[in-house]
C-alpha cells in the first residue's frame, strides 16, 4: 500500500506534486500548533504597512482544520490539479504555472476590491484564505475544457463536466458551507478561461501569453508523438525531388 502510494505521488507533474505537497505540510503544520494560522492568512494591512508579502502566498496553502472537508478538496486539488497539468498543459509547465498566478492574483484583486464596498466590506472580511477559492478555480477550467465528459455525483445522479462547478456549488449550499468561496473560484475561472480561449478566437490576439521570465524557469520537454507502426508515407513527386 505504502508502495502504491509512493509511486502514485512520484509520478504527479511538477506543480502538481508541489502544491499538493505544500498544502498537506501546511495543513498539518497548523494542526499540531508547529505553524500559526495568524502568520499566513490574507491582511492587507499587514501586506502594506509591515511589508509581511509572504502571506499573499500562504494564504492559498492553508485548508483549514484535517477533517472531512480537508480531504475533499485535497482529492479535487490532486485530481483537477493533476489532469490539467497532464493533459489540457502537456508541455506547457510555465503555461500552467502562469495559469494558477492569474487565478491567485484575481482572488487577491476581488478579494481587496470587494473589502472597499459598502454592504459587502464585511463579508468579504472574513475571507482570509483563499486556498479553496484556487481550487474550485481548477476545476471551473478543466469543466469548461472538457464540457462532455460524463460524470455522477455520490451515484445519485449523472451530469456532464460542463455542469461539475454548478454540482458542487449546490452541495456546499446544501452542507451550509459558504457559496462566496465557491463563487470566487468561479469567477476566477471564466476570466482565465474567456481571456485564454474565448477572446484569443474572436480577436486573434493572445493576453494571457506566458512571460519570458516564466518560461525561463521551467524547461518543459517537447510532447512527441509517436508514429504508428507499420506506416509508409509516399514519396513526394518526381517533379518536386528535381525542382532546385
Amino acid at each position: 500500500m505504502a508502495q502504491a502510494v509512493e509511486e502514485w505521488y512520484k509520478q504527479m507533474p511538477v506543480i502538481t506534486r508541489s502544491y499538493l505537497t505544500a498544502a498537506v505540510v501546511t495543513t498539518i503544520g497548523c494542526s499540531l500548533d508547529i505553524i500559526s494560522p495568524y502568520h499566513l492568512y490574507l491582511n492587507p494591512r499587514l501586506v502594506v504597512k509591515q511589508y509581511q508579502f509572504w502571506r499573499l502566498v500562504t494564504n492559498f496553502l492553508y485548508f483549514r482544520k484535517m477533517d472531512l472537508d480537508f480531504l475533499f478538496h485535497m482529492f479535487f486539488l490532486a485530481r483537477y490539479c493533476k489532469l490539467l497539468e497532464e493533459n489540457s498543459f502537456r508541455g506547457r509547465t510555465a503555461d500552467f504555472f502562469y495559469m494558477l498566478l492569474f487565478g491567485a492574483s484575481v482572488l487577491t484583486g476581488i478579494v481587496l476590491l470587494g473589502g472597499m464596498i459598502p454592504y459587502l466590506s464585511e463579508s468579504f472580511a472574513k475571507i482570509i484564505f483563499l486556498s479553496n477559492s484556487l481550487t474550485f478555480m481548477m476545476v471551473y477550467v478543466w469543466s469548461k475544457q472538457n464540457p462532455f465528459i460524463h460524470m455522477s455525483f455520490l451515484g445519485l445522479f449523472t451530469f456532464t463536466a460542463a455542469y461539475l462547478p454548478w454540482v458542487l456549488l449546490g452541495f456546499s449550499v446544501l452542507v451550509g458551507a459558504s457559496a462566496w468561496v465557491d463563487l470566487l473560484g468561479m469567477i476566477a475561472g471564466h476570466a482565465y478561461y474567456f481571456l485564454e480561449d474565448v477572446y484569443p478566437r474572436m480577436t486573434g490576439r493572445r493576453p494571457l501569453k506566458t512571460p519570458s521570465l516564466i518560461k525561463a524557469l521551467f524547461a518543459d520537454d517537447p510532447v512527441v508523438v509517436a508514429r504508428p507502426a507499420n506506416v509508409r508515407f509516399a514519396a513526394p513527386p518526381v517533379d518536386d525531388r528535381h525542382q532546385d
